[in-house]
């Protein structure tokens, strides 16, 4: 069985909402997210949806729309 991270089933502080808003803004991928929060990534996913912070990032170009090489 996996082993739970720190904050399983804890409430989310003011704190951890604000770290998780700062890392977001700067493209920190979902997985980082949880190990720094100690969160799961579903649980920084669900959070992130409930504050309304986008965790896509915001510096890359969509599939398939970058330029073929030759």
């Amino acid at each position: 069985m996996a082993k739970k991270p720190a904050n399983a089933g804890k409430s989310w502080t003011a704190a951890h909402d604000a770290q998780l808003r700062r890392e977001a803004a700067q493209n920190t991928p979902t997985r980082v997210l949880g190990l720094h929060l100690g969160r799961t990534e579903d649980a920084v996913r669900s959070r992130a949806g409930e504050l309304g912070v986008s965790l896509k990032p915001a510096n890359q170009s969509p599939y398939g729309t970058r330029g073929k090489k030759r």
